[in-house]
């Protein structure tokens, strides 16, 4: 297929589009992935990604790419259904349990004080992972190479007796025509008890109805892989198939 079929299929007047060689893939062993990609930029960028994440594809940096397996279609992208989320006890148990902790919503710049979080949190949970070798000129391509509409979610405790606020989490949020996409998430790995990473989700939820939006985008999930798995406690979740995004139920 040409690269003007391809985007014609997408619902694009243009585009290039490029695949990349096999790699191992993260998520599930003994297997290899392949990506498509392409570049974001210019005026259009905004309404291509978002565009493209309806199409399944994922953002980093200015490069929107969709898996391309041979032979696996493992990944399938899945997005909550906000207006109809309910909070379960045990929604509302996170939700309590980080009551102290204060959203503010930043333009994509990076600190330093986002990066040693982040330091902390790779060290912690993914130190062999593809991020591990990640030094703060990474990270601050990472957040402010976008041609997009996104934006730095911090959440902070205050200290009543310095008066001073402490960043435990942090979110890269594009928002998008229907939703918000979770680009990346991290948070103190020392403040793990709090489940910060399930609490930004549904602060994620809580967003996206404050700005009237009706998904939140949390990229792929991959039946098999216990780094996807949380996803499915989510519900309601859709997920896109070959005839469109359908309702997927707790068992898929």
């Amino acid at each position: 297929m040409s690269n003007e079929d391809f985007a014609r299929r997408l619902g694009l007047e243009g585009g290039e589009f490029y695949i990349t060689a096999p790699a191992a893939c993260p998520y599930l062993t003994d297997r290899k992935e392949r990506k498509i990609f392409s570049y974001l930029g210019g005026d259009a960028a905004s309404s291509t990604n978002a565009l493209l994440t309806r199409r399944g594809f994922r953002r980093s940096q200015n490069i929107i790419y969709l898996p391309a397996c041979e032979g696996c279609s493992a990944c399938v992208p899945v997005r909550i259904v906000v207006d109809d989320f309910d909070l379960s006890k045990s929604r509302r148990r996170t939700l309590t349990k980080n009551a102290d902790i204060i959203r503010r919503i930043r333009a994509p710049r990076a600190s330093g004080e986002q990066f040693s979080v982040l330091r902390g949190y790779l060290d912690a949970r993914h130190g062999e992972g593809g991020m591990a070798d990640m030094t703060v000129l990474d990270y601050a391509s990472m957040v402010e190479e976008t041609a997009v509409d996104t934006m730095i979610i911090e959440y902070r405790l205050l200290d009543e007796k310095s008066g001073e606020e402490r960043l435990i989490g942090v979110a890269l949020t594009d928002r998008l025509t229907d939703g918000l996409s979770m680009v990346y998430s991290f948070f103190e790995p020392e403040e793990e008890a709090r489940g910060l990473g399930r609490f930004m989700i549904l602060d994620h939820v809580a967003l996206a109805r404050e700005l009237d939006l009706p998904y939140v985008y949390l990229g792929y999930w991959v039946e098999g892989s216990p780094k996807m798995e949380y996803k499915t406690n989510f519900q309601p979740l859709e997920k896109l198939t070959g005839g469109g995004w359908v309702r997927m139920d707790r068992q898929t």
